[in-house]
């Protein structure tokens, strides 16, 4: 078994590998590597895999993030995909941590984060990788179940989710695709979103990215990311992002005016892209984020609350974990961050 950096002419390999790994998530694909290095903050991505007689049994596909005075750090979104049940699984990270090793001498970079979606009660050592809670995927979410009929799925809904959705409905609410080959249409539609995003940001306390940002992901990934927009007379009143991948849609994004909000617009967004998911045969509807459990204050509280009103499943996943390349500037950076663990 040995670890190499990917040639771009050979993605396709990844990507098949990855349709069939029981781990992946749009994260690791190479569309979303395509997305990420049009990202000015991040610019570059690599596949490196591992290969037993020349067929891909793991790897990872690696994001690098800029940061201050040319360092930057590398980052395994949902990765990597290894056998986490082996008792060889140190030495497949060892192999693989060769040829990244490389990779970070040349681009400086201070340390690596992988936050593979293992459940939080896993148990895994790796040899050098520290526990952190700074990851940028969630470490619990809310799924639902696509394989019940639309009905089964409306009954498991809290009331006031199925009340919203029929009000919705009931006031003449629409909602649509942004098609970005419709350039004229898509360029309003994504600047409309991202105004509304800015409200939503400013009343929920959240940071949001840079219009191009969402330009260039629905642009990059479409039809596997879609831009959802609803309307009430002609006027844009919310938006969501959601990602389509193998057998499960994201709810990545989210935006909704300080307008009309009596009209309930975001919840038949969800709706409808969750009745869209299922008519393409996935088989779960991810949240992406909620709250922990029984915590108390918590900054997203209120999209929480949001969320568990289409019913679902709670997961936790396992933390993310980072390995140090230099660990005095490791640990200057977690201090810059303010990150305690």
């Amino acid at each position: 078994m040995k670890a190499r950096i990917l040639n771009k002419q050979e993605e396709k390999k990844w990507d098949d590998f990855i349709m069939g790994s029981p781990l992946s998530t749009i994260h690791q694909s190479s569309s979303w590597g395509h997305f990420q290095e049009q990202v000015k903050e991040r610019g570059k991505y690599w596949i490196v895999v591992l290969e037993d007689n020349g067929k891909i049994v793991g790897g990872t596909m690696l994001i690098r993030h800029n940061i201050k005075k040319g360092y930057t750090w590398l980052y395994s979104a949902r990765g990597p995909l290894l056998d986490y049940d082996s008792k060889d699984l140190q030495k497949q990270m060892d192999e693989l941590l060769v040829p990244i090793k490389e990779i970070a001498k040349k681009e400086k970079a201070i340390f690596i984060r992988i936050d593979p979606p293992l459940s939080s009660d896993k148990i895994i050592k790796l040899k050098g990788f520290k526990t952190t809670h700074s990851g940028f995927q969630p470490e619990h979410t809310l799924i639902l179940d696509l394989n019940m009929s639309e009905d089964e799925i409306l009954a498991q809904m809290k009331q006031k989710g199925r009340y919203n959705i029929r009000l919705a409905e009931k006031k003449n609410v629409t909602v649509r695709i942004s098609d970005p080959k419709d350039k004229k249409q898509f360029q309003k539609d994504i600047h409309r979103y991202f105004e509304i995003l800015n409200e939503t940001t400013s009343r929920d306390g959240f940071h949001g990215h840079d219009e191009n940002f969402y330009k260039t992901m629905i642009e990059t990934l479409f039809p596997s990311a879609k831009l959802y927009i609803a309307e009430y007379e002609g006027e844009i009143l919310a938006g969501i992002i959601v990602t389509f991948f193998k057998d499960t849609a994201i709810y990545y994004y989210g935006a909704s005016s300080n307008i009309h909000r009596e009209l309930m617009a975001p919840y038949l967004l969800q709706w409808q892209a969750i009745k869209d998911a299922k008519s393409q045969n996935y088989k779960y509807y991810d949240f992406l984020g909620i709250a922990p459990p029984n915590a108390i204050s918590h900054p997203w509280a209120g999209v929480t609350e949001f969320k568990k009103k289409f019913g679902g499943k709670e997961i936790s996943y396992k933390s993310p974990m980072e390995f140090s390349f230099n660990k005095i500037l490791h640990i200057g950076y977690r201090i810059y961050k303010g990150v305690r663990k």
